[in-house]
């Protein structure tokens, strides 16, 4: 039996959806073709809130936007990162700083210098995934 990575337990996704509700997503936008736009509407058809990140602080998918996690006036759950590996850590930096129960790096996204900051924080992590992926298993 293979076990999963440190940044996919399971445990720590079962917590992220299962438990947090309210989703910033970093990266979220207004295109519809844009694979964060399709996660985002995903999550809220299961149930969650999402806050879009955005330079331009979009209205999307009916909430307003944020252009930064700093800007968000009420408390997030998990960050949901949907940026390139080198910039994704700031975010995770970011979500550490705001008091989010969670972050969690897309398909693809790896930072583990990140990962390593934000568990010793005491933060869960998950990298490299998708919750489109892993609802069937957790969600």
């Amino acid at each position: 039996m293979t076990h999963a990575p440190a940044w996919q337990d399971p445990e720590h996704l079962r917590f992220m959806l299962e438990k947090c509700e309210t989703w910033a997503v970093v990266g979220l936008g207004g295109d519809p073709s844009r694979t964060a736009y399709g996660v985002a509407r995903f999550l809220q058809q299961h149930g969650k809130r999402v806050v879009p990140i955005h330079p331009e602080a979009n209205h999307v998918l009916g909430e307003d936007g944020y252009a930064s996690l700093a800007e968000v006036p009420f408390p997030v759950d998990c960050v949901d990162v949907f940026r390139r590996s080198e910039r994704a850590g700031e975010f995770a930096d970011q979500a550490v700083a705001i008091g989010a129960r969670a972050v969690w790096f897309q398909l693809g996204v790896v930072d583990h210098d990140a990962f390593a900051r934000t568990t010793a924080a005491g933060v869960p992590m998950v990298m490299d995934t998708c919750p489109v992926i892993e609802w069937p298993r957790y969600g």
